[in-house]
């Protein structure tokens, strides 16, 4: 039964079969099932032949509109033909619609994606697709599973730096009464430094080990592709790369270098201060004179030393 109701909701397995405007403005929107398969017993997967009653449910779905659309599902109870199914009945679903569900598939994929790849939070997600939090929030799990499931994407450059996350966590060992850190407030972080592949991974701790247990995690043909690592002027990150990669080269990223040299060249600038002429030694006070570059103090009596000379230092 398809009509251009049907085409314009977009929903496989169901028929639209009649549209009402509510007094709210809400849009009522009454669905039957014609998918086939859904006479399917979920258990022994025998097709059914007896009705066991009729089922409405109103499953949510992506909004429409200002007002959105109300769905009243119109669907059949089935009794089961094989004796031995211990469900003897079971009511109607779709793939999109599983059993069960209050919630269409394709919200719960656009709740999960708004999260992860709009930026998101979980309870603006919610509040913007009229569901709960721990809707939205199961529902990004399962998307950001299929991400983090992925294969890695073949690297040339790979940059890694810490980032500070929360605060450090200690719990005591029973036997021995010693305290030893469950989290680390650091981080360590494997991104794309040159392609749109964005955080590739991230550890707890930012030590040799921690760097190498994720590099552990990855595949040997995966790490030989890597030709130059990006990090800062860490040793740590030096000595875990030699370790992990070895066959690449590390490169410091010019901040760092940047950062670096203007420290040294404050630290020069501040030794060789110019002195005064008389060669008195001593920090340059804020008119450029050492302290003990000031002729009219020196000259004075030590009865009369307590008192300023007047000129400004």
């Amino acid at each position: 039964m398809a009509n251009n109701t049907t085409l314009l909701l977009g929903l496989d397995g169901v028929s639209v079969v009649r549209v009402e405007s509510l007094a709210d403005g809400t849009r009522r929107v009454d669905l039957i099932t014609v998918d086939e398969a859904a006479r399917a017993c979920p258990s022994s997967g025998v097709f059914a032949s007896q009705v066991k009653g009729p089922a409405v449910t109103r499953p949510r779905d992506i909004p429409y509109g200002e007002r959105g659309l109300e769905f009243f599902w119109h669907k059949r109870c089935w009794w089961c033909r094989e004796p031995a199914c211990p469900r003897k009945s079971f009511t109607e679903s779709i793939a999109r619609i599983p059993a069960g569900a209050w919630v269409t598939a394709r919200l719960r994929e656009a709740a999960g994606r708004r999260v992860r790849d709009a930026g998101s939070t979980v309870i603006q997600a919610a509040r913007d697709l009229h569901l709960s939090w721990p809707t939205v929030m199961s529902a990004f799990r399962a998307s950001a599973r299929e991400v983090v499931d992925a294969p890695l994407p073949e690297q040339k450059l790979l940059g890694v730096d810490e980032t500070r996350w929360g605060k450090t966590k200690w719990e005591q060992v029973p036997d021995g009464g010693k305290w030893r850190v469950t989290r680390d407030r650091w981080h360590t972080g494997f991104v794309d430094a040159l392609g749109h592949g964005g955080l590739l991974g991230q550890v707890g701790g930012r030590t040799v080990a921690d760097i190498l247990a994720w590099l552990s995690t990855t595949p040997l043909t995966w790490r030989k592709n890597i030709r130059y690592i990006a990090i800062d002027m860490s040793a740590t990150y030096r000595a875990a790369i030699r370790t992990g990669l070895p066959d690449a080269i590390a490169v410091v990223d010019h901040f760092h270098v940047v950062q670096l040299a203007n420290k040294l060249l404050s630290m020069v600038r501040r030794r060789t201060t110019p002195r005064s002429a008389d060669g008195a030694d001593g920090p340059p006070t804020r008119s450029g004179r050492p302290v003990g570059a000031c002729s009219a103090t020196a000259r004075t009596s030590p009865t009369n030393s307590s008192r300023a000379c007047g000129t400004p230092c």
